[in-house]
């Protein structure tokens, strides 16, 4: 009977012990909030998008000094898509099903913010999309916080257009062979047309993810600019098919003064592997420079280049660099925790709410307001050029931040679209 009783008391402890433990895991689990860090840390993306994981973890781990979001710490999940636009889907669902995250950063190319909407869309989960896009969609479930094509692309090649950016009269529009490049070029062939610029002035070319031989495509381009009107290129070339592209600009000595060209996905970072010396005079159009001067920025380099040491990060430890889609990803997640303070909840819908309106005094030197319909940041648009030092100089910039058009005006049949996300 004492063997009995004795077991029953252990078996009675046991229980208890394993329930308090459970009950530990639990409160754990329920003292974080689970963020997703989606962004590709392999393959021909890792170039640009590995430096967004890392910008991403450094403000959640300021946020989280500051005492988290909702008295809870953020904990983020992160995950590597690998450059395989599929491979998106599948991490984003694993993120929102699995992992149970409450928002997710992350996304560079278009064909993989394509790839993943569906999920979003169909899981009630929200997608903060940091980078520069073609316009063209507006998600209930995604906040844009890169730049419309007005906000880059329509601006950039107006400068080009204009006395002080050379007056060109033909267009080289060369990018990657896939949805942001080529819908940006179907817009940009309409606005210049609507400038007067004729079909036979524009010529278009396209290559793979990965590219590395441009030595065909730049002796075309010479012969085209060869052939009497000043010639500008376009370029919406992505990931690091960008070094051999500058390399073989380099090479094949285009100088700015001759043939600029404006680049609408390369900053600091991608210029880091190159010499930028023969590049001196290129343009690159942005919503942010690493090279503006104003204390928001200087706070900004400042807090960067403490992390980047501090977690020993490949490049940056020495060399620390910011950029564009860096200063968005980060006015995203403070934007996000702002919301969800105001909604006292991280739930889907009312942090949607909680977005319309939001401000953050950014890098840029203004303040980023989201929209408070259109799911975008107002942001101001700077165009400037390659130093020999790998940073940019500011040749022209708006006066302030400008409103994100989605549709935009020259696609015909955008004619009446709502500015605003569809209520599903």
């Amino acid at each position: 009977m004492q063997s009995r009783r004795s077991f029953i008391k252990v078996s009675a402890l046991s229980a208890a012990m394993a329930l308090a433990g459970f009950a530990s895991s639990a409160a754990f689990a329920a003292d974080t909030i689970k963020v997703g860090v989606l962004h590709s840390l392999s393959g021909t993306m890792a170039i640009s998008e590995t430096v967004l994981k890392d910008t991403a973890l450094m403000a959640i781990e300021e946020i989280n000094a500051k005492g988290g979001v909702l008295g809870k710490k953020l904990e983020p999940v992160v995950v590597d898509p690998a450059s395989n636009w599929p491979l998106f889907a599948e991490k984003a669902r694993q993120l929102i099903s699995s992992d149970k995250v409450a928002v997710t950063f992350g996304c560079w190319t278009s064909v993989s913010r394509k790839s993943v909407l569906p999920v979003f869309e169909e899981l009630n989960s929200l997608l903060f999309y940091p980078v520069q896009y073609e316009g063209e969609e507006l998600s209930k479930n995604v906040f844009y916080t890169g730049a419309a094509p007005n906000q880059q692309a329509i601006p950039a090649v107006e400068y080009l257009l204009s006395k002080d950016g050379g007056s060109a009269k033909r267009f080289v529009l060369l990018g990657t062979d896939y949805v942001y490049p080529r819908t940006t070029n179907k817009i940009l062939r309409a606005f210049l047309k609507s400038k007067g610029v004729a079909d036979a002035d524009i010529l278009e070319e396209y290559t793979p993810f990965g590219h590395s031989d441009y030595q065909t495509i730049i002796a075309k381009i010479k012969k085209f600019a060869s052939e009497g009107k000043k010639t500008a290129v376009v370029s919406t070339i992505n990931g690091d098919s960008n070094v051999p592209f500058y390399k073989e600009l380099g090479n094949q000595g285009i100088k700015a003064t001759d043939v600029p060209v404006v680049a609408f996905s390369v900053g600091e970072e991608e210029l880091r592997g190159v010499d930028t010396k023969p590049l001196v005079g290129h343009l690159a159009a942005w919503n942010y420079f690493m090279s503006v001067k104003n204390p928001t920025n200087t706070e900004f380099i400042k807090k960067w280049t403490a992390y980047a040491k501090k977690h020993n990060l490949a490049g940056h430890k020495d060399k620390p660099l910011t950029n564009d889609p860096m200063e968005a990803t980060y006015i995203g997640i403070h934007m996000w925790a702002q919301a969800a303070e105001k909604a006292k909840s991280t739930d889907t819908d009312k942090v949607i709410a909680a977005m319309a309106g939001q401000t953050f005094k950014a890098p840029s030197g203004f303040v980023a307001k989201m929209d408070e319909k259109n799911h975008h940041l107002h942001k101001p648009v700077f165009i400037g050029e390659v130093r020999a030092d790998g940073q940019f100089r500011v040749v022209w910039k708006t006066p302030g931040p400008v409103k994100a058009q989605p549709w935009s005006p020259y696609i015909p049949e955008n004619k009446g679209k709502k500015d605003e996300p569809e209520k599903k």
